[in-house]
């Protein structure tokens, strides 16, 4: 069994900062890529930044200069640092982590349940 578990989300205003957590616990061999994506009221859920286990990062464009991936490889966890926050952020956040289980010789892409941000006046 792998757990994906999220943490960090809230109310922040605009402008603010929150950090976000996700560690990866269980059967694990080996973790992957990390990464962070998002879902708006009504919208499709879309990549906000990765990291590969060589620490290569990725961001979409509405994120770049305002939020920083990292992860610390010896606790499988990945952290999501957003600052200037606008309300168009607003959205739940989900985590995923590609990861090779103990019990499966496969790679496979397990989701956390989502942390809820909010930015808002």
């Amino acid at each position: 069994q792998v757990q994906i578990v999220e943490s960090g989300g809230g109310l922040v205003q605009p402008g603010g900062s929150l950090r976000l957590s996700c560690a990866a616990s269980g059967s694990i061999f080996r973790v992957y890529t990390m990464g962070w994506y998002r879902q708006a009221p009504g919208g499709q859920r879309e990549l906000v930044a990765t990291s590969t286990s060589g620490d290569s990062t990725n961001y979409a464009d509405s994120v770049k200069g305002r939020f920083t991936i990292s992860r610390d490889n010896a606790k499988n966890t990945v952290y999501l640092q957003m600052n200037s926050l606008k309300p168009e952020d607003t959205a739940v956040y989900y985590c995923n982590a590609e990861i090779q289980p103990l019990t499966v010789w496969v790679r496979t892409i397990y989701w956390g349940q989502g942390t809820q941000v909010t930015v808002s006046s």
